[in-house]
């Protein structure tokens, strides 16, 4: 029976003696346990540090593999960059002749930025052939989505930016009114639109408000019109009035005589009558306010030389309920006086 156990246990020894009863524990089968689960680690590292060096070689032969897919791809890219400078340094002037600097400028650059992007896609797709265009371009519209909610403000104005060179409601160089603000258009880029006013000053309104708003173009039509107003007294002799306004506006420089300037009744004012002068001038800023000064100088001239008055103006002040008030006091005070002051008397 132990022999059986022994055998099967791989511990137990039955001894030189031969005898059944006489047997002995020897403790070696333990030692071949602990020799045998070294033995599985190493075994084990050995095929870890195989299976290491096998994804490492697999790692090397994949980009070993892919770097001619890389070499394309950094290929294609280089040349969608030498592309669009190209593109962009060959648009510019010829949208530029056709239309204005800005839009030449700014559309030639949209378009370079596409064949950027253009380029990155097709480089993407050759450096992973699993990759389709139609998931690149399913990819860039959701990312488009969340860009456009991110970024709203932004790509309003790249949007009226665009709408604004495409529709050209005003150029480089009109003068325009937005929002109260005035001055002379310096440049529209794809976020705003440059502005100097005519203090000199330089001032910058995002696209979106520009397009949204209303604008008033002064350079866009030629001429300008100018009006102003002028008083007579109520005595003078209008048609003598007229003929010698007439012949200083067309002694002044700069005043257009066509359209022709004209001359009408307007009001009767509280100390005047007032006639209204039209005329028109270059409308630049600038030149509107010389013709002006320039003309009213000669109307007051012709006038003063010729007798017509011009009244100052009249304030008429009704003060007598305040005089009457103020002689009432004044009376009611030299009463209280006199009642109050004691009477002397010389005794003899």
């Amino acid at each position: 029976m132990f022999s059986s156990a022994s055998r099967v246990a791989g511990g137990w020894d039955e001894g030189n003696s031969g005898n059944e009863n006489s047997m002995a524990f020897v403790p070696t089968p333990t030692l071949r346990l602990r020799n045998i689960g070294a033995a599985d680690d190493t075994a084990d590292a050995s095929q870890a540090g195989a299976t290491v060096g096998d994804e490492v070689r697999d790692i090397v032969d994949s980009l070993t593999a892919a770097l001619p897919r890389i070499a394309i791809a950094v290929l294609v890219v280089i040349v969608a960059l030498v592309l669009a400078k190209l593109v962009r340094r060959f648009l510019a002037p010829v949208l530029t002749r056709r239309r204005t600097p800005s839009f030449g400028r700014v559309i030639s650059k949209l378009i370079a930025w596409s064949i950027v992007i253009a380029g990155i896609l097709i480089g993407i797709t050759a450096v992973f052939p699993s990759v389709q265009p139609v998931d690149l371009l399913g990819g860039l519209g959701i990312f488009s989505i969340a860009i456009g909610f991110a970024f709203q403000d932004i790509l309003s104005n790249l949007l009226a930016g665009v709408l604004l060179l495409i529709r050209q409601p005003f150029e480089t160089g009109d003068q325009i009114e937005v929002q109260g603000e005035r001055g002379t258009v310096r440049g529209i880029t794809i976020r705003e639109t440059q502005i100097e006013t005519f203090d000199g000053e330089k001032l910058i309104i995002p696209n979106a408000e520009v397009y949204q708003n209303v604008i008033r173009v002064q350079t866009a039509y030629g001429p300008s019109r100018q009006t102003i107003e002028i008083g007579l007294e109520d005595w003078e002799d209008f048609d003598t009035a007229t003929e010698v306004i007439r012949d200083a506006l067309h002694r002044v420089d700069g005043v257009k005589n066509d359209p022709e300037p004209e001359i009408y009744f307007h009001e009767f004012g509280d100390y005047s009558t007032n006639l209204e002068v039209r005329f028109w001038t270059d409308p630049r800023q600038a030149e509107k306010r010389r013709v002006l000064d320039l003309l009213i100088r000669a109307i007051a001239r012709n006038l003063h030389e010729a007798d017509i008055a011009m009244p100052a103006p009249i304030t008429e002040i009704d003060a007598r309920d305040s005089v009457s008030t103020l002689l009432g006091m004044q009376a009611a005070a030299r009463s209280e006086t006199t009642h109050h002051t004691p009477t002397t008397g010389v005794s003899t």
